[in-house]
């Protein structure tokens, strides 16, 4: 079963103990301790002995995952026609998209929808020719 591998690591070295030292502690092998701290999973008399070893509740050895929700931020980038673009009906050169969202995106910024209000067909239109990009990105912390 899983257990909190990083909680038993914690506490033997607040005991500055090795992790022989544990092993004869609890009177389990040496090899099973070094399995337990790197796969984190034990049997239930392997994590009682543990407990006793390490002064500590049996079930504060249970492994919990934390689920944490995820937060975002969001932006809007307008990327705007280039002066000299001709606008009307002949076809217009797009901007590079991919330089201004690399650039973006050296800031953690993730496009998440390219809206183009002015744009029909592909030809940029007479109005403005702009787009809209929404982008998102992770708050950390």
């Amino acid at each position: 079963m899983k257990i909190n591998a990083a909680l038993i690591i914690e506490l033997r070295h607040k005991k500055l103990w090795s992790q022989d030292e544990l092993a004869i502690a609890s009177g389990l092998n040496l090899r099973t301790i070094q399995r337990i701290e790197k796969e984190a999973s034990a049997s239930l008399q392997s994590r009682k002995a543990l407990a006793s070893a390490l002064d500590v509740d049996t079930s504060a050895l249970e492994y919990s995952e934390s689920i944490k929700m995820k937060q975002y931020e969001y932006k809007t980038l307008e990327i705007k026609n280039k002066e000299g673009f001709l606008t009307g009906i002949k076809k217009q050169k797009m901007p590079d998209l991919a330089e201004i969202f690399n650039e973006e995106g050296k800031q953690g910024w993730l496009v998440v929808q390219i809206l183009t209000p002015d744009l029909a067909q592909g030809v940029w239109s007479a109005k403005t020719g702009n787009m809209v990009a929404l982008m998102q990105r992770e708050i950390l912390g």
